[in-house]
């Protein structure tokens, strides 16, 4: 049994090597994109990357025979939530802090961004609890239908926001330390960003067949060591948002939290308002019964996260202590899912 259990992390091992690599390579190209459309769009297109990448790891699950296959959604869906809340907030304003002592940010976009992410994550993890129709954690389908609506909408407002009517909320402040717009001062011509975009097509399809070698795999290497379901969902939001962190931190370090912020807040957004209406409509079309509402201690985690994000952001600047209140949570949430 030891030997199969340790074949079995061999091979997500190896599975998840290539499929970082993989990754790595569309966001690279994802970013050339970006830097050609300039911000906040190469914040959007990057988090429209990381997403498809997660609804494909969702979906390949979803149609597994696994057992807890029906609360993937719910599960990587938190775990995405605290990761960027907690994990990647805390780690970047370690960071700026280290680096330049205290960091600056638009604290009246960052605002408006957590109002729409805790909408976000109480109407999909927390009101299937509640519900009469059908004893939760479910939706039935006319609630799912509705969510999913509701969700769909939800992002597209932000989407508004964040590039036409509030644009400038989302840009980061100047500082005699950031590089501001000589950061990046070569932008690529529009040959070098339609191959970029190309690549990062084809990078895309390649994580689509390296997903379906490595969503069983995590399932079964869960089971075998005895861990929490949870479990699962924290690896694949990892996975997702691994280059995204990298780029997220890289801004931090150049005292440009505002840019941290938007791609860990954004993609938290990405993740509810893209993920939840692909895979209602997959679990409507093929009768899936979808588990939502999460329990009542990751109830605590959530709510616990976003009063302290209410916290580090209404002042407009943050320092360590911050950083290690978030990533105190971060690390707490990570244990209690690995040992429930």
């Amino acid at each position: 049994m030891a030997s199969e259990t340790l074949f079995v992390f061999l091979q997500v091992l190896v599975i998840s090597a290539v499929l970082i690599g993989v990754v790595l390579i569309a966001v690279k190209n994802a970013d050339v994109v970006a830097e050609r459309v300039g911000q906040p769009f190469g914040t959007i297109i990057l988090a429209l990357a990381v997403t498809v990448i997660e609804v494909v790891l969702i979906t390949t699950i979803l149609f597994s025979d696994a057992p807890g296959a029906m609360s993937i959604v719910r599960d990587s869906l938190l775990a995405t939530i605290m990761i960027c809340m907690n994990g990647i907030m805390g780690i970047c304003i370690l960071m700026g802090a280290l680096k330049f002592n205290e960091t600056i940010f638009r604290a009246d976009g960052t605002n408006s961004t957590l109002s729409i992410l805790f909408v976000l994550s109480i109407l999909v993890l927390v009101l299937p609890d509640f519900t009469t129709t059908i004893p939760g954690p479910f939706y039935d389908r006319t609630q799912l239908l509705t969510c999913a609506i509701a969700c769909l909408t939800m992002w597209f407002v932000y989407f508004l926001s964040q590039t036409r009517a509030h644009r400038i909320q989302y840009t980061a402040p100047r500082t005699e330390n950031a590089p501001g717009d000589q950061a990046h001062p070569h932008i690529p011509t529009n040959k070098k960003a339609l191959i970029g975009l190309v690549l990062m097509l084809i990078a895309l399809t390649a994580v689509v067949l390296l997903a379906k070698l490595l969503a069983p795999k995590l399932e079964q290497l869960v089971t075998a060591i005895g861990a929490g379901k949870g479990l699962v969902g924290i690896l694949v939001a990892f996975l997702c948002l691994l280059p995204e962190s990298g780029a997220a931190i890289a801004a931090a370090k150049r005292n440009q939290l505002q840019i941290s912020f938007n791609l860990a807040l954004g993609s938290s957004i990405a993740s509810l308002g893209l993920t939840i209406p692909v895979v209602a409509c997959i679990a409507l079309a093929y009768d899936f019964k979808l588990v939502l509402g999460i329990d009542s201690k990751s109830i605590v985690f959530l709510l616990m996260s976003f009063v302290l994000c209410g916290w580090t952001v209404h002042m407009g600047r943050a320092n360590f202590v911050q950083a290690a209140a978030h990533l105190m949570i971060f690390v707490s949430y990570i244990s209690f899912m690995v040992v429930p």
